[in-house]
């Protein structure tokens, strides 16, 4: 009994120094196929950047993330909770810096509004623990925000817009953050631009609630972020959360949504600085290939390739 409460004591620490001192920093980009664009329209590349939850002092995250810029997307999508400091919005931009020069749309999360708290885990696992909110100080989203509109990209909080991009065009829309309650579909409603190559809608939070209007809408893709893709992951099972009301199974990566609209989820590139730990589950950013619907295949296609650094936190 002793031998395998000494053992079972190892496993968990190994685990955990695993998950704190090497996944949750081991940067990969998850690719994708979908085929949501309009008959005959060209493919188009998108970035989806979220949940970066920055610190000022996450170099190798910062290095990264500007690195993608290499990939040359047609357009960049963050889907918010860029900031976990209230002096972390220098390295957010400098993370960003090389892409914020190519067509980028965005909206905010909650932790783009407050700083984060120690919260009990186990929260987390009780429904009605979830719905109280633990807000920290506020954070200068308004600065981040002028910011990325002095680059030339898009605010689509509670905004409906038409974009070129690639000489084609994109109607998009999003609201704020569902998680906060801050979400007014209301002011978005209505049906999507039929002549667009591209409808495409974004959120910060999955809510059910929200992927059903824009589905009804006629939206081709939403983004969405939040999960962190259930952080901790138990393979074979899956996430055990997703801190919302969208269900485990589709806590990262691309699903169907209804009988005509995709919907992707990114895992996301950070952790609160109170929960530094991701198993199963490495921080991420996507590189979405969109091409028509008549191109073929009911699935998207899907490949991963990862680059593990080191980080001073």
């Amino acid at each position: 009994m002793k031998r395998l409460v000494t053992g079972t004591a190892a496993l968990g620490a190994a685990t955990l120094g695993y998950a704190v001192g090497i996944e949750r920093r081991h940067w990969t980009l998850r690719t994708a196929q979908l085929p949501v664009l309009s008959e005959g329209a060209r493919p188009i590349k998108i970035l989806h950047i979220s949940d970066l939850h920055m610190l000022p002092g996450q170099e190798s995250k910062q290095r990264w993330v500007a690195a993608l810029d290499r990939l040359e997307p047609d357009l960049v999508v963050n889907t918010g909770d860029n900031l976990a400091h209230r002096r972390a919005v220098p390295a957010v931009l400098r993370s960003l810096g090389p892409l914020l020069s190519r067509p980028g749309v965005f909206i905010f999360g909650s932790n783009d509004y407050y700083a984060p708290k120690p919260k009990n885990p186990a929260r987390y696992l009780l429904p009605k623990a979830r719905k109280k909110r633990i807000h920290g100080r506020h954070l200068p989203w308004r600065d981040l925000r002028a910011a990325f509109i002095e680059r030339g990209w898009h605010d689509l909080t509670h905004v409906r817009r038409t974009l070129t991009v690639g000489g084609q065009r994109i109607f998009a829309a999003g609201v704020d953050d569902p998680h906060l309650h801050r979400d007014r579909y209301v002011d978005i409603s209505g049906y999507a631009d039929p002549d667009a190559v591209l409808r495409l809608g974004i959120t910060h939070s999955p809510e059910p609630r929200v992927l059903d209007p824009f589905a009804s809408d006629g939206y081709d893709l939403v983004l969405a972020g939040h999960t962190h893709g259930g952080q901790l992951r138990i393979p074979g099972v899956g996430a055990l959360v997703t801190n919302c009301e969208l269900d485990r199974s589709r806590a990262r990566g691309v699903s169907r949504w209804g009988a005509d609209m995709w919907v992707h989820v990114s895992a996301g590139l950070g952790t609160s600085p109170y929960a530094p730990a991701r198993f199963a589950c490495p921080p991420e950013a996507s590189l979405l290939t969109l091409v028509p619907r008549d191109s073929g295949g009911a699935a998207p296609r899907k490949t991963t390739r990862r680059k593990a650094h080191s980080d001073v936190r």
